[in-house]
């Protein structure tokens, strides 16, 4: 789709925003597809939000991503939330509307999905119990996306059990929530285990988690990319399971919004991908 009268603007919000790779990322795909615009980081303070949000149409914003913190605070200040989001509970993407509403939508989920289908096309989420560590705002966008999938047995275990006792509540079957203590059981006859929380990113601990109890037929996926093998893949790939960093989600997440704002379903290609993995 062609816009010859108009200079393309999108870009990202968040607290803070310059070490996204997300502007690299777009940048790449108005250049790919021959498009005038730019995609620019945006470094907004929390009490800032609703007026950025409000001034992009404006600004002549097509719209804007959300990164920390704001995903969830958003979500109270567009004008519509589209049905996944609203399940999920948090939004990653605004798209201005022709009248200059905003609405709201998340693309983590496709982001997340598609990752693991591009690493294995074979991937199903219906072939055995997927075990899920984490109960913050990764994890809501990833157990919506396993549940749509067809998951049927979900064991889902965080720190604090009580907000995994209440993601399970809220999202119902097939989630079920474990106590941190029974992390390892979990694991038996897992054919899927998902990190999103950020223990194993750079700078943090390493997720406390032995894979004794995992069978080596299970795929083992960490939605961190800095680094693009945390101590958990590692330990996974040494055992002989086949491993899925979160450099996939983040690349398949922004083809949807670059899609909203501009009319064009970009790709991930090999070249974006070597350019990006030469950022970390």
């Amino acid at each position: 789709m062609s816009h010859p009268d108009r200079f393309l603007v999108a870009g990202i919000m968040g607290w803070p925003v310059t070490h996204s790779r997300s502007p690299r990322i777009h940048n790449y795909w108005f250049t790919k597809y021959g498009l005038m615009g730019t995609y620019v980081p945006l470094a907004i303070h929390a009490d800032g939000l609703r007026a950025a949000l409000r001034a992009l149409p404006a600004l002549g914003f097509a719209g804007c991503n959300l990164t920390i913190p704001h995903k969830e605070a958003a979500f109270e200040i567009v004008d519509r939330v589209d049905p996944l989001a609203r399940r999920i509970g948090a939004i990653n993407c605004v798209v201005v509307a022709s009248d200059g509403s905003l609405d709201g939508r998340n693309y983590d989920g496709f982001g997340y999905i598609h990752s693991i289908l591009e690493a294995y096309p074979d991937w199903r989420a219906d072939v055995g119990p997927i075990v899920v560590i984490g109960a913050g705002g990764g994890a809501r966008a990833v157990l919506v996306s396993l549940a749509d999938r067809g998951a049927k047995e979900i064991r889902l275990v965080n720190r604090s059990p009580e907000r995994a006792q209440a993601l399970a509540r809220e999202f119902g079957v097939p989630i079920k929530a474990l106590a941190w203590n029974d992390r390892q059981a979990a694991l038996n006859g897992a054919a899927m285990l998902i990190n999103t929380t950020s223990q194993g990113m750079a700078g943090q601990p390493a997720l406390d988690l032995a894979l004794d109890k995992l069978p080596t037929s299970a795929l083992v996926s960490d939605i961190i990319y800095v680094p693009r093998e945390t101590p958990l893949l590692t330990a996974a790939r040494l055992r002989g399971n086949r491993t899925v960093n979160g450099f996939g989600m983040l690349l398949h997440q922004a083809r949807p919004a670059f899609h909203a704002w501009f009319g064009v379903m970009p790709e991930v290609t090999a070249d974006l991908r070597s350019m990006l993995e030469a950022t970390i």
